[in-house]
């Protein structure tokens, strides 16, 4: 192994405000710590993910980074120079040259400043992404201005801070050893420890999320970003129909709805989202669900349709793109969905990753014509609206 990545997420975050800490807050109707992962993922010189949680953590981690592929996270320390050693140590054993830690409350770090802390390092066992500090500093006593502070050579430091593991695990081995825990990030530990930390030039865009004024200027870059990047619109179109036969109750946008028969299938037969799964399909040109989970196969018995349409988000995800909306229709003459459409636009929304004003479902009826209005079974349309890099 060569190159490692240390996230930090075990902060609370409370600054930011909300009911769960900023790195789990979303953004483009994922988690900022999604968008923060994936930024890792799509590039090529990165080897190794692990994420560092805080303590009960763990069900919002789950969810924010779910089918990732990411290895178990690690429980973080009372700091943050706590949590980055907890991380190094358990690394440890894959021997990487070379380790990268970044905060997960910057979701906009870019493949060049990856890449470029990434080669700095053949010339420096440390280096960090910084910007000049533009702005006249005042130093104040009790809101009074006490001194101007000379700006030159100071600089605004960013991460991922990346160094050669062997030196930063060592000087935090050391930092730990000799009871300091003031480092407010691993840059001062390396120097400390006599380490040369070089400077290239950050990003403003690289910005750390900490109010709720910065997660709302998030959510505006990104879907500014989008609207640059993501110009390759595509609608994909699905169908499908599912029998009934004896039981008790339905699977509909994996929502459980009691009713006199339920659907026949080789899953959970849920024509919802099976039909979802293949609009979002046909917007990737790559062909039906049956193509994907064949029928055929036993592993995909009983199996919860929610997997079938988390993989189709995570193709759209693998090609850089993101889902812009679903709409779902469902026909049948019952049970009634009425009552349950509200809920089951939620689990979509989680499944596949968007914000609920994103993802419509709807029902009718076919005036008891044809073999829905026989009610020997339902019928599902649903169109996806996919967005890709050219």
């Amino acid at each position: 192994m060569t190159t490692a990545v240390i996230i930090v997420a075990a902060g609370a975050g409370l600054r930011v405000g909300g009911e769960v800490p900023k790195q789990y807050q979303q953004i483009g109707g994922q988690a900022v710590l999604r968008h923060t992962v994936r930024a890792f993922q799509r590039h090529e010189g990165i080897d190794h993910i692990q994420v560092v949680i805080g303590d009960n953590h763990d069900e919002l981690y789950r969810a924010a980074v779910s089918d990732m592929n990411l290895p178990e996270p690690v429980q973080g320390g009372t700091t943050r120079q706590a949590s980055v050693y907890n991380g190094l140590q358990a690394i440890a054993a894959l021997k990487p040259t070379k380790v990268l830690i970044h905060d997960a409350a910057r979701p906009f770090v870019d493949t060049e400043i990856i890449s470029s802390v990434i080669d700095e390092l053949s010339r420096s066992p440390g280096c960090i992404p910084a910007v000049a500090v533009a702005d006249t500093l005042k130093r104040t006593n009790d809101g009074i201005i006490v001194e101007t502070v000379d700006r030159s050579g100071l600089w605004g430091a960013q991460t991922p801070q990346a160094f050669r593991f062997s030196d930063i695990l060592k000087a935090h081995v050391s930092a730990a050893a000799s009871e300091r825990a003031d480092f407010t990030d691993d840059a001062s530990i390396a120097e400390w420890a006599g380490l040369d930390v070089a400077i290239i030039p950050g990003r403003p865009e690289n910005t750390k999320i900490t109010t709720s004024a910065d997660l709302q200027q998030a959510e505006k870059r990104l879907n500014t970003r989008t609207s640059e990047m993501l110009n390759d619109v595509r609608v994909g179109h699905g169908y499908d129909v599912h029998a009934f036969e004896d039981g008790d109750h339905v699977v509909l946008c994996g929502l459980k709805i009691p009713h006199t028969r339920k659907l026949k299938g080789h899953s959970d037969a849920d024509v919802g989202l099976h039909t979802l799964t293949d609009a979002i399909l046909g917007a990737l040109c790559e062909g039906d669900i049956g193509k994907h989970f064949p029928p055929t196969d036993e592993k995909w018995k009983g199996a919860a349709s929610d997997i079938f349409l988390k993989h189709a988000a995570k193709l759209v995800a693998d090609r850089g793109g993101m889902i812009s909306h679903v709409d779902l229709t469902l026909i049948c003459q019952a049970p009634k969905m009425r009552p349950h459409v509200d809920a089951m636009r939620v689990n979509v929304a989680q499944i596949i990753g968007i914000a609920v004003d994103r993802v419509s479902v709807k029902a009718t009826t076919t005036e008891w014509l044809g073999f829905t209005g026989r009610e020997e079974g339902i019928a599902a349309a649903a169109t996806a609206t996919v967005r890709l890099p050219e």
